[in-house]
């Protein structure tokens, strides 16, 4: 009799490898796609950053100061924790107003001008100068003092100066 040979073992079927997969190949439309996705984002975030540099520059206009609105200006070191709470009160306090109607300033005393600007007047940090329409410093607030506080000394500046 004749000995039988095994047939080898079929191979199972085996999943491909990763790199023996098809990649899906980017079609120009995919790219236009993402594309108008990415400059979308970055159009809607420069605009958000032009806003945001526009109110800073505004904020530190201190030449605004006498202009006809009354204005408050806060003398600001931006390393002080108490001078970041007060800056946070006045804003909130400030919504109540609109530009016409009162304005709001800082005098940043690690620059030249805002320091140059707090000597004159004799206020440290952590201070609200409150000046009428004319430029004429009506009253002081020194301290971090809440909104609720703040908008009444406001209201008070704003009718005084009519």
């Amino acid at each position: 009799m004749k000995k039988q040979r095994k047939r080898p073992a079929q191979k199972k079927a085996q999943a491909p490898q990763p790199s023996q997969t098809a990649t899906k190949k980017t079609d120009r439309r995919d790219l236009l796609r993402n594309g108008v996705l990415i400059g979308g984002i970055v159009a809607v975030g420069g605009f958000f950053t032009a806003n945001t540099v526009m109110a800073t520059i505004t904020e530190h206009d201190l030449t605004r100061v006498g202009q006809g609105v009354p204005t408050v200006v806060q003398v600001h070191d931006p390393q002080c924790p108490s001078c970041q709470d007060l800056q946070r009160e006045a804003r909130a306090a400030m919504e109540a107003f609109d530009d016409t109607t009162l304005q709001y300033a800082v005098a940043n005393i690690t620059s030249e001008l805002g320091a140059t600007f707090a000597n004159r007047y004799g206020a440290p940090h952590i201070t609200l100068l409150l000046f009428d329409g004319a430029g004429e410093l009506r009253g002081t607030l020194n301290g971090v003092r809440g909104r609720d506080e703040l908008e009444t000394a406001f209201t008070r500046l704003v009718a005084s100066s009519r």
